[in-house]
């Protein structure tokens, strides 16, 4: 498995003889630029996720990618794009290759009582003789069990630190991939890997590396 940060939430991941793309939203650079893809997966429907003005071009450099998304998304995207959109929901699964992707959860963290909560699946990648690897999305309270790697969103406006500690405890993933954080500062995305490192479970450990270059792992 290769994973590689373009930025914010969006992975670029090679595993099992196939290259996906996650989560192309409007905080991460050059993603239309990629080509190669096999497949483009979106998490759920917010601009930080899915960049819906640059979404053509990249499926026009990927015309073999297939387009999978949440069903809400699906709906939206239907008839506005050229390409047929596939929809994941929570407890369904899709083959990429030799690849299984898993719908996890189904609904966004709560924000605030206030606004609407929108669909959101988590997306756990497996393939013989691979890590496990959990995008969550936008969601922090669903725990798939077997994961190896985890991608895990540091900073927003729906979780705080001790919250996503108590995630990164429950999944106990060998190694954690931060992900979610355009909003942070060099300063502030320091300080929270240095407070979320002092809390993983002893089984866990932060791999990180600039945006655009392959992430170590173990």
């Amino acid at each position: 498995m290769q994973i590689t940060r373009i930025g914010h939430s969006c992975l670029l991941v090679h595993v099992g003889g196939v290259r996906v793309l996650v989560d192309p939203g409007g905080f991460a650079p050059g993603w239309e630029e990629l080509s190669g893809l096999d497949a483009v997966f979106v998490t759920h429907e917010h601009a930080d996720h899915l960049d819906r003005d640059r979404l053509p071009a990249l499926l026009e450099r990927n015309e073999q990618a297939r387009l999978i998304t949440e069903p809400g998304v699906a709906g939206q995207l239907s008839g506005t794009v050229r390409r047929d959109v596939e929809a994941l929901a929570a407890g369904g699964s899709t083959t990429v290759g030799a690849v299984t992707v898993a719908g996890v959860g189904g609904r966004h963290a709560v924000i605030h009582e206030e606004i609407p909560r929108i669909g959101n699946v988590g997306l756990l990648f497996t393939a013989d003789g691979e890590p496990t690897l959990f995008h969550p999305g936008d969601m922090i309270d669903m725990v798939p069990g077997g994961v190896d790697v985890l991608a895990v969103p540091l900073t927003a406006p729906w979780c705080a630190a001790k919250e996503t500690a108590t995630f990164l405890r429950a999944v106990a993933a060998r190694t954690a991939v931060p992900i979610h954080d355009a909003g942070l500062s060099p300063v502030g995305r320091a300080t929270y890997l240095r407070v979320l490192g002092g809390l993983l479970p002893e089984a866990t450990e932060f791999r990180d590396a600039p945006d655009g270059e392959p992430i170590p792992l173990p």
